[in-house]
């Protein structure tokens, strides 16, 4: 399973960190490190959304004015096989990210609140075992 993180790209430490952390729980997650100067970005982000079957999307003030999120999540909203299987991930205090740039359904489904940018090993957890919980086959009862 293939784990896409939608992001802005002002957020980009804190996705690699996510990333790292998934990996080491065993989770396949694109990166985006196969694309150079050059190519299409938008078809490499694509191909990976095609590729995926399950997206974390990093809800910040700065990622919920980007364009590129936005459409990001609708491809997920969009497909069958991301569903239930969209994670929003609140970085902050939520009444001043959940507004009206927020589709509504992101604020009914299950998310993770991190209170700050800086994480710890707790909040990384939170984010495994939610994708764990909704994809086949794993179990949140890992250890990491």
């Amino acid at each position: 399973m293939k784990v896409f993180i939608s992001h802005s790209h002002k957020d980009e430490i804190l996705a690699k960190e996510i990333a790292t952390f998934l990996k080491k729980a065993g989770l396949d997650v694109w990166e985006g490190l196969d694309i150079f100067p050059g190519d299409n970005w938008a078809s490499k982000v694509s191909d990976a959304l095609n590729e995926s079957n399950a997206m974390v999307v990093l809800l910040t003030p700065e990622s919920v004015k980007s364009r590129s999120v936005r459409h990001d999540i609708e491809f997920a909203l969009g497909h069958k096989r991301y569903n239930n299987r969209l994670l929003p991930v609140i970085v902050g205090q939520k009444k001043d990210i959940l507004d009206e740039n927020v589709p509504w359904i992101l604020k009914k489904i299950r998310h993770v609140n991190l209170d700050k940018s800086d994480v710890d090993e707790e909040d990384l957890n939170e984010i495994v075992e939610a994708l764990m919980d909704v994809i086949p086959g794993t179990s949140s009862e890992k250890n990491f």
